[in-house]
């Protein structure tokens, strides 16, 4: 039997105490898969998890038969994540020092990751951003930048947490376009559904626990239904925490 992409089995994620995530369990090897859930559902969180940033507190986590929270140099190769605000991922100066970061990271000397910086860039026509110094670029383009410096690293599987927030309309066009045309496997956790569409699983996590998990085309009208029933009623009298 093969083994998933994904596999977490009774994962607890309790930081100082807090219940952020509860007994979450998924196997899964889909393509595309979303994960649904408010603000403060615990939605960040498991990407972070997923993509080894954080490791649980009970439970095992594994990214194709790899812990990744306690094997990094391995995670590099396996899982890469695209934070919702570009310049929480960003370290270097310029493109060209962002992209080859990784790269070596992975064990690349810094000839081959040059030249693996060169093919990435080219392949996005982005040959003259080479140089170019990060606080120049958009936040449309510095997210580009932190997406080929993960395409580059040819992981199997790609976190996108929040991808399109803050983006304008024809940037979330072509950033979204650039996406469907991956070969990763990609898991997308978004609070609105209208980006999942197309995907092959979604998963609704409200309160630190998956609460459905399925076909898109079941899970997406349930929470839809379930936000707009929200939304009619005084949703602004509970106090969070």
């Amino acid at each position: 039997m093969s083994v998933p992409l994904i596999d977490l089995d009774r994962v607890f994620y309790t930081p100082d105490g807090a219940g952020v995530l509860h007994d979450i369990t998924i196997q899964a090897s889909e393509r595309r898969i979303g994960i649904v859930g408010r603000n403060g559902s615990g939605k960040t969180s498991l990407a972070r998890l997923l993509a080894g940033l954080v490791t649980p507190t009970s439970g095992t986590a594994a990214i194709a038969g790899v812990d990744v929270a306690k094997d990094r140099k391995a995670a590099l190769s396996h899982v890469g994540i695209l934070f919702q605000n570009p310049d929480h991922q960003i370290i270097f100066p310029s493109v060209e020092e962002e992209i080859s970061f990784g790269l070596k990271q992975q064990g690349q000397g810094a000839d081959q990751a040059a030249e693996t910086t060169g093919l990435i860039l080219e392949q996005f026509n982005r040959l003259h951003w080479a140089k170019a110094a990060i606080h120049q670029l958009s936040q449309g383009q510095r997210q580009l930048v932190c997406l080929m410096s993960i395409l580059a690293m040819k992981p199997r599987l790609i976190i996108l947490d929040e991808p399109f927030a803050g983006l304008d309309i024809p940037t979330t066009m072509h950033l979204s376009q650039l996406l469907e045309g991956l070969d990763a496997h990609l898991v997308q956790i978004t609070h609105d559904p209208a980006h999942l569409a197309g995907y092959d699983r979604v998963l609704w996590v409200d309160e630190g626990r998956v609460i459905n998990d399925g076909a898109a085309e079941q899970v997406t009208p349930a929470f839809e239904a379930r936000m707009k029933r929200l939304g009619n009623s005084d949703d602004f009298t509970q106090l969070s925490g």
